[in-house]
Order: structure tokens, then sequence, then C-alpha cells
């Protein structure tokens, strides 16, 4: 039985962990020119930042003060949404940009191919506290649904609502509690 294609519209986000968001904010702008367009703080004291890498693409990083160390060859998510931290220089999660007319069937569509879709339900995504809401209203900027790959890789199909403003960008970047020196390779 041949399943019908999902119409996801290609990469929405890569997710990636950083040691320390203020040296990645100056890279990525600076260096490579990549306009930061959301800034996100999260419950647990940690943030969530992203980059305009073109293409109606975005490229993405966490950090937490908290973050395991890098760790090559270990980098999966424990249990996403309650449980979201991995390695820096992990990849967290693949986003691919999908209509959000079509983030409902989805789930159902999933989880008929026997597919175990994280949180059940489309997230929505705010800039409330708890940086989601369980019901929609007119904050919600981007909706989620978070399921995993057979190599246990989180995937997303996410739905941006709405264009990034400038007043996205409202947090300060957070520096690591020990810096490392401007290059260095971590573990140097």
């Amino acid at each position: 039985m041949k399943t019908a294609m999902l119409k996801t519209r290609g990469i929405n986000h890569l997710a990636l962990v950083c040691r320390d968001m203020a040296e990645t904010v100056a890279f990525y702008t600076e260096a490579l020119g990549m306009p930061l367009v959301k800034t996100v703080a999260l419950p647990d004291g940690g943030q969530h930042f992203f980059f305009d890498c073109g293409g109606g693409s975005l490229l993405a990083f966490f950090w937490w003060p908290d973050a395991p160390p890098a760790a090559p060859g270990i980098a999966s998510v424990k249990a996403f949404p309650m449980e979201p931290k991995t390695a820096v220089g992990s990849m967290n999660h693949v986003a691919f940009d999908m209509a959000e007319s079509e983030l409902e069937a989805s789930v159902a569509q999933l989880q008929a191919a026997g597919v175990h879709v994280s949180v059940p339900m489309v997230v929505n995504h705010d800039d409330s506290p708890m940086g989601a809401s369980r019901d929609m209203h007119e904050g919600v900027w981007v909706r989620s649904v978070y399921f995993r790959d057979p190599n246990g890789i989180m995937l997303e199909f996410a739905a941006v609502l709405r264009d990034f403003r400038p007043d996205d960008v409202a947090h300060a970047p957070a520096r690591a509690l020990e810096p490392v020196g401007a290059g260095e390779p971590v573990g140097a």
C-alpha cells in the first residue's frame, strides 16, 4: 500500500545547540551576514535564537546554562518537549516547513504510518513564559508537530504564521559561564 506524500515545502529550520549565544550571534550575523530574526527566552533559563539563512529557511540555536558539554557521537533529544536539551554542538532537531492547513492531517497521517508523535496535537508556540499555549491566539507565531525518525532524530513540521518583526528580537544573548577563548575549539 502506497502512502500519500506529505506536503512539506522544504526545511523550515535546523536547530543546533551552542555553547555561548553571544559568540554564536556574533559569528552568524557578522561573519556570515545572517540576520537575527527571532529570540526566545525559554522557561528553564535557556534561549532559542533564529537566523535567516536565505530562501525562506532559518538556522536556529538553543543555549542552556547547564547544557551537557560537547560529546561527539552522542547527540539526541531525550523526550521533546519535556526534556529538549542536547549537548553543545549537537543537532537538536530538523524542522520541515509545512502549510498550517496541513498540520492537523499530518498528525493523523504519521500515526497511521506507525510513527510516534511526541505530542499528539499541534503545539502553538507563543511568547508567553511557557513558550506555548494549548489554545490558538493572536500571539502564536509558529505551530508545530514533533516526531522522530527511525534513528531517534527529532523532526518537526512547522508553520510560521506571520513575518518576523523587529520586536521579535527582544532578548540579549547569554554568555557561557566559563567563556572559551575566541576561535578556540572545545576541548583544546
